[in-house]
C-alpha cells in the first residue's frame, strides 16, 4: 500500500523534475514523483531525444545520398518516412522505461495522475478515472516543464497547422511545410524535413534565424540552409492561416508586402509557455511574475516548503539546466551549502547541420554588458578533420573578454 507523507514530492518527471527525485533518493529522503503522462516528460518523450533519433534518420539519408562524394555506389535509397517516426517513437519509449527503472531502483514512489498542490504542503493526485488522493510532505518542489506556444493567427490544430508533438509522428510525409519560428525547435524539424525531401519555407519574425546565436553563426546557418534548398523569409510575420481547402495558404508579411505561400502542413515552432495552469499555485500563493514562477537562487518559492525548477522558472529552457537545478535545490533542501548556479555559463547546441554549440557571452551581448573583447575566427573549411569527414560548411567563434577569466565560444 502506498504512502500518503513524503519527505519531498516532486511534481513532473521531465529532466528537472526526475534528477531532482533521484538526487533527494540519495540523500536519504523518502520521495515521490508525481505523472499525469509518460515518465521522463516532454524532453524524453516528445523533445530532445525522440527528435535526435529523426535527426539521425536525415543524417543517414544525407551519407547515403551523398555517397559517390566519399567514393561509395549506392542506388535506390529512399527515405521511409514511416520507418523514421517508428525508430523515433521507440527510441522514446526506451528512455521513458530506462527513467521508470530508475524510479524504481531509487526507491522513488510514482503517483500516476495530474499533481494540484494545496496549502499545507500538499498535492492532490487525480488518476485517469478522476480518483483523487492527497498526499503531503514537507517539501514540494513543482517541475511541470513547458509547451508549445501559439501565435493568434497560427492556431495549432494538430491537422494542417501543428506544433513539435504532432510534427514527430505525422502519419505521411509533407510535400511543402511552412515552419513558423527558427529557433532550435524550427531549425531542426526544418534540417530534418528537408533532408528527406519536403520542400521547406523558414518564416521568422526577427531580422535573423536561430537569433538567440551570435549573428555571424546566424548568418552561416542562413547561408547553408539557403545553398540546400530551402526557402528563408526574415523579418517577416504570418498574418492569417487559411486551412478550408486541401492544404494550407498562409499569407506572410515581410518589407517586400504581402504574399501567400502554399503548403500541405504549417508547423509553429515559436517557442514555449511555462504548465502553470491548474496546478494550484493560486490556490497556495505561490508568486509568479512574467509566466514565471518566482524563486531565490536555490528556487524557493515565496511560500516556505515550496519550490520550482525547470522551464516554470526564469532561466534557458534546457534540460540540463532543469537537470542543474533540481540537483541544487534538492542539495539545499537536504542541509548541504551548494554553489548557486551561474547562468552566464550555461552550454548549448542546436542539432541542425551543422550543429551549433555555444557556451557564455555572444559578441553582441558581451558589447552590451560593456567587456572589450577579443574575436578568433576558424573556418571549418580550413580543418584537415572537417574535410576529411566532408562537412566543411560552418566556422568557429571565440570571444576573449579582456581582464576576465571568461570566455565565450560559439560554433
Amino acid at each position: 500500500m502506498s504512502s500518503t507523507k513524503f519527505d519531498l514530492i516532486v511534481v513532473g518527471s521531465g529532466p528537472g523534475g526526475y534528477v531532482a527525485a533521484i538526487r533527494a533518493s540519495q540523500l536519504g529522503l523518502k520521495t515521490a514523483i508525481v505523472e499525469a503522462e509518460e515518465l521522463g516528460g516532454i524532453c524524453l518523450n516528445w523533445g530532445c531525444i525522440p527528435t535526435k533519433a529523426l535527426l539521425k534518420s536525415a543524417q543517414v539519408f544525407e551519407y547515403i545520398t551523398h555517397a559517390a562524394d566519399y567514393g561509395i555506389s549506392v542506388k535506390g535509397a529512399e527515405a521511409d518516412f514511416t520507418g523514421m517516426v517508428k525508430r523515433s517513437r521507440g527510441v522514446a519509449d526506451g528512455m521513458s522505461k530506462g527513467v521508470n527503472f530508475l524510479m524504481k531502483k531509487n526507491k522513488i514512489e510514482i503517483l500516476a495522475g495530474w499533481g494540484k498542490i494545496q496549502p499545507g504542503k500538499k498535492v492532490e493526485v487525480t488518476d485517469k478515472e478522476g480518483k483523487k488522493t492527497v498526499y503531503a510532505a514537507d517539501h514540494i518542489i513543482i517541475a511541470t516543464g513547458a509547451r508549445a506556444r501559439e501565435l493568434p493567427s497560427v492556431k495549432i490544430d494538430d491537422k494542417k497547422i501543428i506544433g513539435y508533438r504532432k510534427a514527430m509522428t505525422l502519419e505521411k510525409q509533407p510535400k511543402k511545410m511552412v515552419l513558423v519560428g527558427s529557433g532550435a525547435i524550427g531549425v531542426e524539424f526544418a534540417y530534418f524535413y528537408s533532408s528527406i525531401g519536403t520542400e521547406v519555407t523558414i518564416v521568422e519574425f526577427l531580422d535573423r534565424i536561430v537569433p538567440v546565436e551570435d549573428e555571424e553563426v546566424s548568418k552561416a546557418l542562413e547561408k547553408i540552409y539557403k545553398k540546400s534548398g530551402m526557402n528563408i523569409m526574415t523579418s517577416a510575420e504570418v498574418t492569417s492561416v487559411d486551412t478550408k481547402g486541401e492544404g494550407c495558404k498562409v499569407t506572410v508579411k515581410s518589407a517586400k508586402g504581402e504574399e501567400v505561400i502554399e503548403c500541405d502542413v504549417v508547423l509553429s515552432a515559436v517557442g514555449v509557455v511555462s504548465n502553470l495552469e491548474n496546478i494550484g499555485l493560486e490556490d497556495v500563493g505561490i508568486l509568479v511574475e512574467r509566466g514565471k514562477i518566482k524563486v531565490d537562487e536555490y528556487y524557493k518559492t515565496n511560500m516556505p516548503g515550496y519550490y520550482a525548477i525547470g522551464d516554470v522558472v526564469p532561466g534557458p529552457a534546457l534540460a540540463h539546466v532543469a537537470s542543474a537545478e533540481g540537483i541544487i535545490c534538492v542539495e539545499k533542501i537536504a542541509g548541504h551549502h551548494p554553489e548557486a548556479l551561474d547562468y552566464g555559463n550555461i552550454p548549448g547546441c542546436t542539432y541542425c547541420s551543422p550543429e551549433i554549440a555555444s557556451v557564455g557571452y555572444t559578441e553582441a551581448k558581451a558589447k552590451e554588458a560593456g567587456y572589450e573583447v577579443r574575436i578568433g575566427k576558424f573556418p571549418f573549411s580550413a580543418s584537415g578533420k572537417a574535410s576529411a569527414a566532408g562537412a566543411k560548411d560552418g566556422l568557429s567563434n571565440l570571444f576573449l573578454i579582456k581582464n576576465m577569466e571568461k570566455y565565450s565560444v560559439h560554433t
